[in-house]
C-alpha cells in the first residue's frame, strides 16, 4: 500500500468520525451528472499512472486517477483499446471517474458495457477500510462481483484507486454507411442488423439518416458494406467521436438532456422532444421539458430514464422500485455507514 492510499484512508476515517461529506474529485469532468456535489473535496487527479499492463493477456491496471486520454494512447500503442468506448466529457476525464459514472459509448451494445470488462478494483470504503476485490483475470469470484457493483456508484460506495480492465485489439478497419430513413424504419433495420452476424459496432439515428458502423477484419467489413448497401461516409470516424463526447449539434441544443433506456421499440415512441437514438434503438437521447412524460415512457417499456444534463437535479435518476430500494441502502450502510462518500450523487439523502 502506498503512502497515497495510506493518507486517503487517514482522511477518510478523520471524515467518518467528524461527520464531514466528501466530495471525490478526479478530472471533474463529469461534474454535470447526477445530484449536486456537495462536501469537502477529495481530490484523485494525482493518483495516476499505469500499474501493470500485459498486452498479451489483454489486462490494464491503472490508478484512478490516470487521465482517460493518456490510458487509450498506453493502449493503443500495442493496437488495443478499452472495448467499451467510454465517453471523456473533458480534458481531464480520468479512468475512476469513467468507471464510477459507469459511461460507456456507441459501441456497448455490440461489445458490452463497462462493467463487463472490470476485473478488479481496489478501494477505501466509507469506513476507512482497504479493499481489494476481482483481480486480473475472470474467473476469480467467489460469492458477489462487488468489482461490478462499484461501476456506475457514483463514488458512493467506496473511493476507488486502482481498476483492472479487460482489453481488446483495435479493429484492422472501419466503415461507416448512412441510409435516409424515418424514424421508424430506422428501428426497424436497427432490430434487423441485431439479428445478423455482421461486424456492427454502432448505430445512430437522427433528423432521417441513420448511420451504421462496420468494425473488425477488412474481409468481414468489406463483405458486409456490400450486402447491406447504403452510402459510405468518408467522415465517419468523425462522427462517432462527435456523438460519443457529445459534440453534435444535437447535444448543443437548448433544454434539459434526458437519456431513456428501454427496450428497442418496434417503432417510434411518441417523445416530448427533440431525439436521437443509438444502441440499436434501446437509447433515446430526448432534448425536453417534460419529465413526467419521459417516465411514464421509461416504465411502459420497461426502462428507465436519467437527467443527463440541465433541469433540476434533485432527481437525476428515475426513483427505485421498493425491493431495489432495500437493497441500496444496505449496500450503503455497508460501505459508508455514517454516509459521508459523495453524498445525494445518486439518491436524496444517501
Amino acid at each position: 500500500m502506498d503512502s497515497f492510499v495510506e493518507s486517503l484512508q487517514a482522511r477518510i476515517v478523520a471524515a467518518g468520525e467528524s461527520g464531514t461529506r466528501l466530495n471525490i474529485i478526479g478530472g471533474n469532468s463529469k461534474h454535470f451528472y447526477g445530484g449536486a456535489p456537495h462536501g469537502e473535496p477529495l481530490a484523485m487527479g494525482t493518483h495516476q499512472g499505469v500499474v501493470s499492463y500485459e498486452p498479451t493477456e489483454l489486462v490494464v491496471t491503472a490508478r484512478t486517477g490516470t487521465p482517460l486520454v493518456e490510458l487509450e494512447q498506453t493502449l493503443a500503442e500495442s493496437r488495443q483499446m478499452l472495448p467499451f468506448e467510454p465517453p471523456a466529457f473533458g480534458a481531464g476525464a480520468t479512468i475512476g471517474g469513467t468507471i464510477a459514472c459507469g459511461f460507456s459509448g456507441p459501441a456497448r451494445p455490440y461489445r458490452g458495457a463497462a462493467r463487463d470488462f472490470i476485473l478488479g478494483v481496489n478501494c477505501v470504503s466509507g469506513r476507512g477500510e482497504y479493499l481489494r476485490f476481482g483481480g486480473q483475470v475472470i474467473k476469480n469470484v467467489a460469492g458477489y462481483d462487488v468489482s461490478r457493483l462499484m461501476v456506475g456508484a457514483m463514488g458512493t460506495l467506496g473511493v476507488m484507486t486502482e481498476v483492472s480492465l479487460k482489453v481488446l485489439p483495435l479493429p484492422v478497419i472501419e466503415r461507416t454507411l448512412v441510409f435516409d430513413c424515418s424514424g421508424d424504419d430506422a428501428l426497424v433495420k436497427m432490430n434487423e442488423l441485431g439479428g445478423r452476424p455482421l461486424p456492427v459496432t454502432g448505430t445512430a439515428w437522427h433528423d432521417g439518416k441513420l448511420r451504421v458502423r462496420l468494425s473488425g477484419s477488412e474481409l468481414a467489413v468489406e463483405s458486409a458494406a456490400s450486402s447491406l448497401g447504403g452510402d459510405l461516409d468518408i467522415a465517419g470516424a468523425s462522427f462517432w467521436q462527435a456523438l460519443k463526447e457529445h459534440r453534435l449539434d444535437f447535444f448543443g441544443g437548448t433544454g434539459p438532456l434526458w437519456r431513456l433506456s428501454i427496450a428497442p421499440p418496434a417503432k417510434m415512441p411518441d417523445l416530448p422532444g427533440e431525439s436521437l437514438v443509438e444502441w440499436g434503438g434501446a437509447l433515446f437521447w430526448v432534448r425536453g421539458n417534460d419529465p413526467q412524460a419521459l417516465v411514464a415512457l421509461a416504465r411502459a417499456h420497461g426502462g428507465n430514464l436519467t437527467r443527463f444534463r440541465g433541469a433540476e437535479r434533485s432527481v437525476s435518476f428515475q426513483p427505485l422500485g421498493e425491493a431495489e430500494a432495500v437493497l441500496n441502502r444496505g449496500l450503503k450502510k455497508a460501505f459508508d455507514p455514517t454516509g459521508i462518500l459523495n453524498p445525494d450523487r445518486m439518491l436524496a439523502g444517501s
